[in-house]
């Protein structure tokens, strides 16, 4: 355990500085435009001649006023930008989370697989690593929409605002329902097979260290089953297929069975891989 702890410090060590830089690229723009906008929108009510009849259809507001909501669907870009690069820089630091002990300076994953122990606290360590990276940035996100909403409040006069909900003013942002999808089992299933993703990445990067040019024709098949067995619930569930008499509980409870599966047998795979397979 301690040597696991180790090795998900210096991960997280590692990548404090893009971690830093993308929450920090986030509050700049999110911030930026929640200030912005409502300068510009309080400038336009308070100007002579404004009138809340001027507001024909308002589907935010039965009164015509400003609300969160209204803010968070007028400025979808400033919010999925953010979200996208962060997205982005994951993804990308998957691969490089182990691609640069092997290919950076001194080849320091053959230090890393001569330390003591089962080798398996590597891979539990990278795959906390990027899980901590993930659900930091998420909880990061969600920490902000409440400061978000009181700058809005503060510079909003009450009498220009109605009341609004952060739930509400989630639904209206499509880069937060990405991140935070409304319904319990729509998250479970996103993040589930967001890690299903992430140790797809990890298999294929052991299979191709592993049998090296005839490790990435494992790969696709390994990709290719795993892709099928996903599909196959969904696939059955087509108009004029004769299975499709499944309710779509049950299609979800089997998509989440499979997804368990294969994380199970994705991490079985991969620890033996990197037990038996790769030498130093």
């Amino acid at each position: 355990m301690k040597a696991y702890l180790k090795l998900v410090h210096m991960e997280v060590h590692r990548f404090r500085y893009l971690l830093g830089g993308l929450m920090a690229l986030t509050i700049l723009m999110q911030f930026g435009v929640v200030l912005l906008w409502s300068l510009s929108e309080r400038s336009i009510r308070t100007s002579p001649g404004w009138s809340e009849q001027l507001v024909t259809y308002h589907p935010f507001s039965e009164t015509g006023k400003l609300t969160f909501s209204e803010l968070m669907y007028s400025n979808q870009f400033w919010f999925f930008f953010p979200v996208l690069i962060s997205i982005i820089v994951i993804a990308a630091y998957v691969f490089l989370i182990w691609y640069r002990d092997w290919l950076g300076r001194d080849t320091f994953i053959y230090r890393l697989l001569m330390l003591p122990g089962n080798r398996s606290s590597i891979y539990a360590a990278k795959l906390t690593a990027i899980l901590l990276f993930t659900f930091g940035l998420v909880s990061f996100q969600l920490l902000l929409l409440p400061l978000e909403m009181m700058l809005f409040n503060l510079i909003i006069p009450e009498g220009l605002r109605d009341l609004s909900y952060l739930s509400q003013a989630i639904l209206q942002n499509q880069a937060l329902t990405i991140l935070l999808p409304g319904r319990l089992d729509a998250f479970i299933m996103a993040y589930a097979i967001g890690i299903l993703a992430v140790l797809a990445v990890f298999t294929i990067i052991l299979l191709e260290r592993s049998y090296r040019f005839i490790g990435m024709g494992y790969a696709v098949i390994y990709v290719f089953v795993c892709g099928a067995a996903l599909l196959a619930p969904i696939i059955l569930q087509r108009p004029g297929n004769a299975a499709s008499y499944l309710y779509p509980g049950e299609t979800y409870s089997i998509m989440l069975a499979l997804t368990v599966i294969l994380v199970v047998a994705s991490v079985w795979l991969s620890i033996r891989l990197l037990n038996k397979k790769i030498t130093v």
